[in-house]
């Protein structure tokens, strides 16, 4: 009996990977963004959810608790990035982990028939904004020489046809400002980190043939992935939120101290190549398309 409540009593003292600290996630109103919110809280943090969408906002920050806060804001906004930043001070004292996830679907068409208007504004909120947050952000953390950054980019800033060309350079341009912002701000203390999801299966896939909203959310990805992922991605599983948010935890505690300026790419290998099998059926393919010829 002893044991077993000393065991308990070692539950509820242990301590979380982000015990003490607070972080501001944007783009937390579901999907990835809410996971790691979720995550976060679970190790110890206090964590400012926002995003446009009030309602979604507002119960994520409900189910988390009295560690968590929702502020609504539109990135697209200048002023955005510093209002949610001081509200985040304002509320819990200090700001040590940003995330910027918050992002739009690209648009599937040709880079001849890309309309510039959704080019300007792929760049305006996948590098314009979190520049914007990492600015303000970044001020509050130089004092103490103690801060993590996390940038949310995707496999497609790193390999070409993935997605819409507007998102691909966006995030291709995420993926390097966070190499800027890490050899500047590391000098401080401060470590700046990209993780660079694969398909993950998130309402912004539905959003991107057209989905709103919390439809999109409602939308199952999942038998979809399992119909098309294996021709595309060597590892079977299908990329959750819950992928993601463990990474973040990771980057954002101090067993990453070291880990600065880095991607992170989590993607079931799909960007370092095709799975053998469907590359080895291809290549039989061919050897007997080659010997029905007489070559």
């Amino acid at each position: 009996m002893g044991c077993r409540v000393g065991f308990r009593e070692q539950q509820q003292t242990r301590r979380g990977a982000l015990d003490g600290r607070v972080a501001l996630v944007t783009g937390s109103t579901s999907g990835i963004g809410a996971a790691i919110a979720r995550g976060f809280v679970r190790e110890g943090a206090r964590v400012v959810v926002t995003g446009r969408r009030v309602a979604e906002g507002e119960a994520v920050a409900r189910r988390l608790g009295p560690d968590a806060r929702f502020v609504a804001a539109d990135l697209l906004d200048d002023g955005a990035s510093r209002d949610v930043v001081a509200r985040t001070v304002e509320w819990f004292g200090r700001i040590d982990i940003l995330v910027n996830n918050a992002g739009t679907p690209g648009q599937a068409v040709s880079v001849t028939d890309l309309d510039l208007a959704d080019f300007d504004r792929a760049l305006a909120v996948h590098v314009r904004a979190p520049l914007a947050l990492i600015q303000h952000a970044a001020r509050h953390m130089l004092p103490r020489r103690s801060g993590s950054i996390i940038n949310v980019a995707s496999v497609s800033g790193l390999r070409a046809g993935f997605s819409g060309p507007d998102y691909s350079i966006a995030k291709a341009a995420m993926v390097h400002l966070t190499r800027c912002a890490a050899v500047d701000l590391g000098q401080s203390g401060i470590r700046v980190n990209t993780i660079s999801p694969g398909p993950v299966a998130t309402g912004i896939h539905a959003k991107a043939v057209g989905a709103a909203g919390a439809a999109a959310d409602e939308v199952p990805d999942e038998p979809l992935f399992a119909q098309f992922l294996p021709q595309f991605q060597p590892d079977p599983h299908i990329g959750r939120p819950a992928d993601v948010a463990a990474t973040a935890v990771f980057l954002a505690s101090a067993g990453a101290r070291l880990i600065n300026g880095e991607n992170i790419v989590v993607d079931g290998a799909l960007s370092a190549g095709r799975p053998w099998s469907v590359a080895e059926a291809e290549r039989t393919a061919m050897e007997q398309a080659v010997q029905a010829t007489g070559g």
